[in-house]
């Protein structure tokens, strides 16, 4: 059965180097075969018809042609066939003109069994011809023409004229595959013939080495020829044995790719053949939402799908470069000759593509995506595992930010030894309550009331000063440290919270989790504990999610959220605009406030465009019923716009920025009850009586 990923019998492309090439080949053996039968006449051809000798020779050969000898897991440049004893016996024994037609024979019955593309049975008749002429040439310059039947048999005399010809037919044969397959996989002929001369060498040498002893039996008892399948089969077999667990250790069992282990010794030969100025690149592809696949419809399914997969990306990249499945739904691929990022990332969009083709499998059709990160040699890393590691980097960054491809960028790598160190000394702040909770009121827009605060996290590191959230929340949601960090933060909210109700103040405390945060059942027990002990209400606390939760799949999210809304805990989307939230989603999740990013707000007044998108998502938070929040308002026309559109509260700097504890405690007890003074908005009687009527 044909390797589904076997691109070899994709054909060349007309005027390609290795068109050229093919044609060169194909136009001098087909020469010379129709040469040498007409050479053999029609008179030597009806006696060959009448001797069973040929015909067993050719049945020999033919068999002999269905299954190749392949004791290296590459399949490159292929096998050697066991039917070579018997062409170099023919050729012994008949000479060229029989060889070759006898050789033609079973390449096309091999074609034909196989259904292999037209252009590689050409080629294959062709370089066998040119191989058998080069070592028929060889026995007539040294004096041994064939001994044809009844004539004498081979004596040790000739035994150095054998061998040098089957030297001059398995250089020939070697060296123009060789070729072939160096033009079809862009690679140098010297790493090809490296990278197969050992190996079949020696089987060469065993099957010519044969083709004496079985000229002798021809010439003495041909009925005991086909005694010569034995050692051929002990050939076969044992080798087919060895080739088995070569496989079996060098790929993957269900697509049949390489796996990591021949993935990394591919990588190494292209580093250490790059010439200069030449790049090596390393994909890591990892397939969205396979998960969902895989519970919905089962494993099976999934590896159905895992295979196709494989085939289109096998098809899709370049002959030479390599794709390897690393587990579960996460590929590699080498490219062991590129020419720069941007020729790397033209790659990776074809791979995209090819994947977007929906799939229908079970009756159901599919469409499939994938995340792709990049990393090059030597721009990126001078090894394999450091190009592993920042292919990774790159791919959860296109999976982060919904891009698609990424190129690694050592800016945003989260896996540096300072960033490590930095987990460390998170993991330490934690213990030792060195984080801080700061806090931003949310003032209602209509009367300049305050409605809440948000808590936000900020760490003063002992000797790096302040370090900002966006460097060290991300790095922790990485990390076995987030659920720890959020426990941390809830509690010391709650903390808070019980000092502001008990002395008062009544505000509510948001607080930012994660996705992975709501998949944590023991969070609602936890929430539920600590407002007990603090002896507050539920919706002393609110918890803020970011827009990505609704891309989730809702069985994923459900049991927690809705443990958390049976306890009380009002939820708010955060940064709302900046995802792919559809209103179905947005409808089913149980939020009552929906904050819109502060990337649209600040833009308000100087675009168009994002004026208009803040103004369709309060008209949709209202037509749902919710309460809307705009963050990051910095300026009063922009608070005074905001009010024109019915947004309903709103925090950002111009009203107070994130304070300690202390002094937001000082700054709620002076605005208790009151409308903020010195509020733009609150001057502006026409807007303020607009919004109040």
């Amino acid at each position: 059965m044909a390797d589904p990923n076997d691109t070899r019998d994709t054909g060349p492309r007309v005027g390609s180097p290795l068109w050229t090439y093919l044609t060169a080949v194909i136009t001098v053996g087909f020469a010379i075969l129709a040469g040498a039968q007409w050479w053999l006449g029609p008179a030597e051809m009806l006696v060959l018809a009448r001797s069973p000798m040929f015909w067993m020779l050719t049945v020999l050969v033919v068999l002999g042609e269905l299954r190749p000898v392949l004791l290296s897991s590459s399949t490159s440049v292929g096998g050697t066939y066991p039917s070579t004893m018997f062409i170099f016996a023919a050729l012994l024994h008949y000479g060229m003109p029989v060889a070759v037609l006898i050789q033609a024979v079973g390449i096309v019955v091999n074609a034909a069994v196989t259904r292999r593309a037209w252009h590689r049975v050409m080629f294959n008749i062709a370089q066998t011809t040119l191989a058998c002429a080069a070592a028929g040439a060889v026995l007539e310059v040294l004096g041994h023409p064939p001994v044809t039947a009844g004539g004498r048999t081979p004596e040790g005399s000739v035994l150095l004229a054998i061998a040098l010809a089957g030297l001059a037919y398995f250089t020939v044969r070697g060296l123009l595959v060789s070729g072939a397959v160096a033009l079809h996989e862009r690679r140098s002929v010297r790493r090809v013939v490296r990278a197969a001369i050992g190996h079949q060498s020696l089987v060469y040498a065993g099957l010519i080495g044969l083709a004496p002893p079985i000229v002798v039996v021809m010439n003495h008892s041909p009925a005991l020829v086909p005694l010569f399948v034995a050692p051929m089969a002990a050939v076969y077999f044992t080798a087919t044995l060895s080739l088995r667990r070569d496989h079996q250790a060098m790929h993957d069992g269900l697509t049949g790719l390489p796996n990591r282990k021949l993935l990394v010794l591919r990588t190494e030969e292209a580093l250490a053949e790059a010439r200069q100025g030449e790049r090596v690149g390393l994909f890591l592809l990892d397939l969205d939402r396979f998960k969902e696949v895989n519970d919905t419809l089962g494993h099976p399914v999934g590896d159905r799908l895992l295979q196709i997969v494989a085939h289109r990306l096998t098809h899709s990249v370049r002959p030479g470069d390599v794709v390897a499945r690393l587990g579960g739904d996460e590929f590699a691929v080498l490219l062991p000759s590129v020419r720069d990022a941007v020729a790397a990332r033209e790659v990776a969009a074809r791979l995209r593509v090819a994947l977007t083709e929906p799939v229908r499998l079970e009756g159901m059709t599919f469409d499939l995506d994938a995340s792709v990160g990049i990393a090059l040699y030597p721009d990126h890393a001078p090894d394999f595992e450091l190009l592993m590691q920042r292919s990774d980097v790159a791919m959860y960054l296109a999976k982060e930010g919904r891009t698609g491809v990424e190129t690694y960028v050592a800016e945003k790598d989260r896996n540096s030894p300072d960033r490590l160190n930095l987990l460390g000394d998170l993991r330490r702040a934690i213990d030792r309550s060195e984080l801080r909770l700061y806090y931003q009121p949310k003032l209602d827009l209509a009367i300049g009331e305050v409605r809440g605060v948000e808590a936000l996290l900020r760490w003063r590191h002992p000797e790096r000063g302040m370090i900002s959230p966006r460097e060290f929340v991300p790095m922790a949601e990485q990390s076995y440290l987030m659920r720890h960090l959020t426990q941390y933060v809830v509690d010391a909210a709650l903390e808070q919270a019980a000092h502001w109700w008990h002395a008062g103040l009544h505000e509510q405390i948001s607080v930012n989790v994660s996705a992975r945060d709501l998949l944590d059942s023991a969070l609602p027990d936890r929430l539920e504990a600590g407002l007990a002990y603090h002896r507050l209400p539920p919706k002393a606390i609110q918890l803020e999610v970011t827009e990505r939760v609704l891309m989730t799949d809702q069985s994923y999210t459900a049991d927690a959220v809705r443990a958390l809304v049976a306890l009380g805990v009002p939820l708010a989307l955060d940064d709302f605009g900046t995802g792919y939230s559809s209103l179905v989603r947005l409808q089913r999740l149980p939020v009552s406030e929906v904050k819109i990013d502060s990337s649209f707000v600040r833009r308000i007044g100087q675009s168009a465009d994002d004026e208009r998108i803040v103004r369709s998502i309060v008209d949709l938070v209202r037509s749902l019923g919710l309460r809307s929040v705009a963050e990051g308002v910095e300026s009063a026309e922009v608070a005074d716009r905001l009010t024109g559109m019915g947004c309903d509260l709103a925090q950002g700097r111009l009203f107070a920025g994130p304070m300690p504890a202390a002094e937001a405690t000082a700054w709620l007890h002076e605005h208790r009850g009151r409308a903020l003074p010195g509020l733009a908005l609150l001057r502006s009687g026409e807007v303020l009586d607009a919004r109040t009527a």
